[in-house]
């Protein structure tokens, strides 16, 4: 009996109150996340029954980590998020990286493009695969879309196998997935085998936009010329919309190359598509490039998404390196 009393009298683990010592409050090592009311086996109040419990991820509380006097507003622990700024991890993406609000969705807008709707310039960055770069075999593009706050959108993902990529290198086929911030895929680029020569004007290239996935809503086709870069714009019914011209010369050195986005006449330019200029280590190493893409506000989402495409299909033209490491300079 006594040998038990002496246990229910010794310090509890983990902490420094001597034996007698009840405190009237939790330490802070018994403290849970804020807004939790209680812990049992402590003589405080369970949990409230909507309470889901710890979320997997959630910090600890570390060893020397000390009650915050009382007005203090700090951070928090290190790897909280911090409150009015959420903050969403998208599996195959880089964590912390704060995803813009969803808008309310416009009278008829596709599920996934409202985000296009509020934003009139788009930020694409491709990421640096290790893999690539230490092995020089050809992986899966991957790409985080941002808005010009550096909120992300979407994240693209290239669906291709390794023979594909590694024999047919730039010119390979492919579907790309862009993925919005629950994982779903909203938008689906799909571009066929096609010819890159522009001495067979029969065969040129193209991509199809799909949004949501099956559902057609624009196409982007290359058009024949002997010096510049030229591709039209078309919607759902294969109907011309606008024109996007490059320069004859699609290479720079610490410069950015524009494609302008024009009226169908040629005459007005109503935005661009800039591949911008990443840096000598990053644009001599690696074929990770960022693009931007500026087009009017009130433009139709479809129409946006299909800008989008466009961007991917001008990367694998002109700027995704072939399988002899080697870029393309023009239509050439």
């Amino acid at each position: 009996m006594d040998k038990q009393n002496a246990q229910m009298d010794a310090p509890h683990p983990g902490t420094n109150f001597p034996a007698a010592y009840h405190p009237q409050y939790p330490p802070a090592a018994f403290q849970g996340p804020p807004g939790h009311t209680g812990y049992p086996g402590f003589g405080y109040p369970h949990p409230q029954g909507a309470y889901p419990g710890t979320q997997a991820g959630y910090p600890g509380p570390q060893a020397d980590y000390s009650v915050s006097p009382p007005g203090y507003s700090g951070a928090g622990p290190v790897g909280f998020p911090v409150q009015h700024q959420p903050v969403y991890n998208q599996p195959g993406g880089p964590a912390g990286v704060p995803w813009m609000p969803a808008p309310p969705p416009p009278s008829g807008c596709p599920p996934g493009l409202e985000y296009l709707s509020q934003i009139d310039q788009i930020l694409i960055h491709q990421q640096v695969e290790l893999l690539e770069v230490l092995t020089g075999f050809e992986t899966n593009n991957k790409y985080e879309i941002k808005n010009s706050l550096g909120q992300r959108i979407y994240f693209a993902v290239e669906d291709n196998d390794f023979c594909t990529r590694n024999c047919c290198g730039a010119d390979r086929p492919f579907t790309m997935r862009i993925l919005d911030l629950m994982g779903q895929e909203v938008i689906t680029l799909q571009r066929p085998l096609k010819c890159t020569s522009c001495c067979c004007p029969c065969c040129l290239q193209e991509i199809e936009i799909h949004a949501p996935p099956g559902v057609p809503v624009g196409y982007v086709v290359q058009n024949w010329h002997p010096c510049l870069p030229k591709l039209t714009i078309q919607n759902e019914r294969r109907e011309d919309v606008l024109k996007i011209i490059g320069p004859c010369l699609v290479c720079s050195c610490c410069a950015d190359i524009d494609f302008e986005i024009k009226s169908l006449d040629e005459e007005n330019t109503v935005g661009k598509i800039s591949k911008q200029w990443t840096g000598f280590v990053r644009e001599a190493f690696t074929d990770a490039d960022n693009f931007g893409i500026q087009f009017p506000l009130d433009l139709d989402v479809k129409m946006k998404a299909v800008m989008l495409g466009a961007c991917f299909l001008i990367d694998f033209m002109f700027f995704e390196r072939s399988g002899q490491g080697e870029q393309r300079a023009g239509v050439w």
